[in-house]
């Protein structure tokens, strides 16, 4: 921006991550001086926001012409006003239409009513029952249904109790679109806080039953992606797990309760708590918006042998582990290895997974203790360190927990075999003989000597005793196979390989006759 060709005002290099402000003594365009600390400048972050409305929407709903729903009457307020502006237009028919569907599946509950309710203006606890009851459990839904009858709607209420449509529209604005500081409330609400105030039991209370729900609702709509929670982890176990690692986030006070504050501040930190929420009200709900799709909670499973396999995994901890990864090797998991299947060999173990890209290790000892590792590249067999700054430890029994570098030294990985001179095993963190996590060459034995903290990793000791016996070992490759990968990549034409000279030729008139040859995607018609 500003300026010219090598001496811009602002500049961000195709080559992401480099840029530069060549503006001395002024940009000739905007008249501003170097914006940089360095006049040649290393990104830290780019950020680029749209601002009004996108340019489809704009000549077919300009701002501030929102008509309300008639049936909310003239005394609709001005917070509901506020909250329905974030929906796109063909968005706002159905947040609007939400109190009629749902009262309209609840009708035969309708005629049983009590009489000081006045019908068709409020939603009872019922109606959720009828929509919400074949997915999740009742608590969730008297959950679900008081954090509903908290929203202040800005207008008087229905006598009598219940759940007018002004608040309707406010509790799914908030839940589906809103901000940390919106979702505190309801979720103080959701959690029984009295007086505007929790404890970290109830927040915990409340997260078992929003995560066992999220589980039922994936199971229901059949959206395991290949998983088979009959062949996998005590899920049971898992939901307690997942829900004591978020609410550990949680900073109370010195009294050990939680206001809306400290909500507020949780919620901001903790994204998972909202992704959650959204999913639980998009689908319990069945609000459907186009522009905002449920959240895809578990990775791809491919090819997993279930009828042989009994594996360590559980949906829950899937949920945990699948956003702790690098973007790229979210989508897909193939098991590698498992010593229910392959047996106790650590040379199958490595030669199966040797070469096979990104890795994540699990390791249950004998005494239940269930912990592991990220690798972050394909295994290779060397005398020394390899691996760099993503690959992680984790535990997962008895406490799920993430454990990144420290920086304070690069011992990420060690892979050796056959050695004579150098330990042969497998080891994460810490140095030889002081592994944070340690499988030894002689199959079935293995430590964690971390006291009291790994120097790679910060991890604490996470087997059960420091010197283990190994019970179960798994290895998950993450992400595409790297032949995949290499197919994957090679399908890029030469016409892009050098998109910036491609620019060039384009700015200066020149035709681009080989653009005709491009040959297609393979999912193109």
């Amino acid at each position: 921006m500003g300026g010219q060709h090598g001496y811009f005002g602002l500049w961000l290099d195709y080559d992401f991550g480099r840029g530069h402000s060549r503006a001395r003594p002024r940009c000739t365009t905007y008249g501003s001086p170097q914006l940089s600390g360095d006049k040649d400048f290393t990104v830290d972050t780019v950020e680029v926001w749209g601002v009004g409305l996108p340019p489809e929407e704009k000549e077919h709903f300009p701002p501030l012409c929102f008509r309300p729903h008639r049936a909310m009457g003239n005394a609709e307020s001005a917070v509901v006003h506020k909250r329905l502006v974030r929906f796109r237009p063909h968005e706002r028919p159905v947040i609007e239409g939400a109190f009629d569907r749902l009262q309209s599946a609840s009708s035969s509950c309708s005629s049983a009513s009590s009489g000081n309710i006045p019908a068709g203006k409020v939603l009872l606890l019922e109606a959720l029952k009828v929509t919400m009851g074949k997915m999740v459990s009742d608590m969730m839904i008297r959950r679900v249904f008081e954090g509903m009858c908290s929203v202040d709607p800005g207008v008087s209420l229905p006598p009598g109790g219940g759940v007018s449509r002004e608040q309707l529209v406010i509790f799914l604005a908030d839940t589906l679109r809103g901000t940390a500081e919106e979702r505190a409330p309801v979720v103080m609400a959701m959690a029984h806080g009295t007086k505007g105030t929790a404890s970290p039991d109830q927040i915990r209370g409340f997260l078992e039953d929003l995560i066992a729900a999220v589980v039922q609702i994936l199971t229901h709509r059949g959206r395991l992606r290949g998983w088979r929670p009959d062949r996998m982890g005590d899920g049971d176990q898992g939901v307690k797990l997942l829900a004591e690692q978020l609410s550990s986030e949680l900073k109370p006070s010195a009294q050990n309760t939680c206001d809306v504050a400290c909500l507020e501040d949780w919620l901001f930190r903790v994204s998972g708590v909202a992704t959650f929420l959204e999913l639980l009200i998009g689908e319990g709900l069945e609000v459907g918006l186009t522009s905002c799709p449920s959240p895809i909670l578990l990775p791809q499973c491919r090819d997993a042998p279930w009828s042989e396999l009994r594996c360590l995994l559980d949906l829950p901890l899937l949920m945990f582990l699948s956003p702790q990864l690098p973007a790229g090797y979210r989508a897909h998991w193939r098991l590698l290895f498992s010593t229910n299947i392959h047996g106790e060999s650590f040379t199958r173990l490595v030669g199966n997974c040797k070469s096979g890209g990104p890795t994540v290790l699990l390791v249950k000892d004998t005494k239940g203790y269930i912990f592991g590792g990220f690798v972050s590249h394909s295994w290779e067999i060397k005398p020394q360190f390899q691996g760099d700054s993503r690959c992680f430890l984790f535990s997962v029994f008895p406490s799920m927990r993430i454990f990144t570098s420290t920086g304070y030294n690069q011992h990420y990985v060690y892979l050796n075999q056959g050695q004579q001179t150098m330990p042969n095993g497998l080891g994460m963190g810490g140095q030889h003989g002081y592994f944070g996590l340690w499988l030894d060459y002689d199959f079935g034995r293995g430590h964690s000597r971390a006291r009291p903290r790994c120097t790679t990793y910060g991890s604490p000791q996470l087997s059960g005793d420091e010197d283990f016996a190994v019970d179960t070992v798994e290895v998950w490759g993450v992400g595409l196979p790297p032949e995949e990968q290499e197919q994957d990549e090679s399908k890029r034409s030469i016409l892009d390989v050098d998109p910036e000279v491609q620019a060039i030729m384009e700015m200066t008139g020149k035709t681009l006759y080989s653009q005709g040859l491009r040959e297609p995607d393979d999912d193109e018609g």
